[in-house]
């Protein structure tokens, strides 16, 4: 009743938000379940993540799907502007991209009505009751496949167990991250199915071989230390504490949210520091010892460059801000960089673990300790190869959680054409 009332000012709040940049305004009508493309004829499977990390864990599921079943539409759904740009460029050709419809009941229905999906499949948090409740009474198969709840977000919906085990009980599958998930999703009403994280999954992320080659050179036989997906307060920590390393080495940010960057500039240059900037169309180049990457989608690029790896995310404690629980460290291991982090990694604490207990990561309490533990692996290069290399064998043996989710939904698929 509550969003049937308040759905009337969804136009207004998300014109609202398209002036501010926080909506596509060309694709607004989308979030109001207002199709923009006409959908395939036969059927059509739909996965939705809200934002970059989660429709990024959807990719090599996708490329599965689109592998294993051709004769299927995938139609994925995210949440954000800049998952929406990220997946224009990583989607594979014939699967399509469309914004989620807010959660109220018009929007469901249209979008539910046009799209006309056979399977969902929902990542991490993805609980939104018009929604869920509209395509299982469409007859809409349901998964939540690598879930993740918080014990804040249990407690909430704990105040109203009713409709807790109502929206729960639409899944026709659960598969929690982890034991801590699944022990709250079972408390709220969810059967749970067994356990698949699909942040295990997937390759290192692409990149432009022209630009690596060109940047390649550029940097010469300087150190690569990229700080990776950093938030406010740390790149100016970590560029404080490395500016102690002896010898002279090329630092790399690539902030979490490129739209950061002209600000972060200006703190960075207001310190006095010399950085190159990639939005400005500022190049790489001999001169430059700090350069700050604030593009979307070359996370990958910038990767290949390091010779070590600085994980953002993980610093809050030391640099005054709120938590934020880590980034994927499994990307620069793909790719046998030797990593660090900071302590708080608790949105990534089992792959923190193994990694960690494989010799291919280490967590360090603050950025002041980064330049002791990065220091050794300046020097020895044998050091570093082995840490990196120890770091890919164990993203390699955490990757199978694919296969285990595929499976999971099997049973789900539609059936093929003319096969009973």
């Amino acid at each position: 009743m509550a969003t049937r009332l308040l759905e009337p000012l969804a136009p207004r709040l998300l014109d609202a938000r398209a002036r501010r940049g926080k909506e596509d305004a060309a694709r607004v009508d989308e979030r109001l379940g207002t199709a923009s493309v006409a959908r395939p004829d036969g059927d059509l499977i739909w996965l939705h993540g809200v934002s970059v990390g989660e429709t990024l864990s959807l990719l090599p599921l996708v490329e599965r799907l689109r592998r294993d079943r051709p004769d299927l539409t995938v139609l994925v759904t995210s949440g954000t502007v800049t998952s929406a740009q990220l997946l224009a460029r990583r989607l594979p050709t014939g699967v399509i991209h469309q914004y989620a419809p807010v959660d109220g009941p018009q929007a469901a229905a249209a979008f539910l009505h046009h799209w006309r999906p056979s399977l969902g499949v929902m990542v991490e948090s993805e609980l939104w009751p018009n929604l869920l409740l509209s395509a299982k009474a469409r007859g809409v198969k349901l998964a939540l496949v690598s879930a993740r709840i918080t014990q804040k977000t249990a407690d909430g919906w704990a105040r109203f167990p009713g409709a807790a085990r109502k929206v729960l009980a639409a899944f026709d599958r659960v598969l929690p991250q982890d034991d801590s998930s699944a022990e709250r999703l079972a408390g709220l009403g969810a059967r749970v199915d067994g356990l698949a994280n699909l942040k295990l999954a997937g390759e290192a992320p692409p990149h432009d071989a022209r630009a690596f080659t060109a940047m390649s050179a550029a940097v010469g036989d300087r150190a690569v230390i990229v700080a990776a997906s950093t938030h406010e307060g740390e790149e100016a920590a970590i560029v404080r504490a490395l500016d102690r390393l002896t010898g002279r080495v090329c630092l790399i940010f690539v902030p979490r949210h490129p739209e950061r960057g002209p600000g972060l500039a200006q703190v960075l240059e207001a310190e006095g520091w010399r950085l190159a900037v990639r939005s400005r169309g500022q190049t790489l180049d001999g001169g430059t010892d700090l350069y700050l990457a604030d593009t979307l989608g070359e996370m990958g690029l910038f990767l290949r460059l390091a010779d070590v790896v600085v994980m953002g995310g993980s610093f809050h404690a030391a640099v005054g801000q709120p938590p934020v629980g880590g980034h994927n460290p499994l990307e620069p291991a793909r790719l046998g960089k030797p990593t660090f982090t900071g302590p708080d990694m608790s949105n990534w604490a089992a792959v923190t673990e193994m990694l960690t207990a494989g010799g291919g990561l280490r967590v360090v309490e603050t950025p002041e300790h980064l330049p002791e533990a990065i220091a050794p692996l300046l020097t020895d290069p044998a050091a570093a190869k082995r840490m990196g290399e120890a770091g890919r064998r164990t993203a390699a043996e955490v990757g199978a959680v694919v296969d285990q989710v595929t499976a999971a939904l099997a049973p789900l698929l539609p059936a093929r054409k003319g096969r009973r």
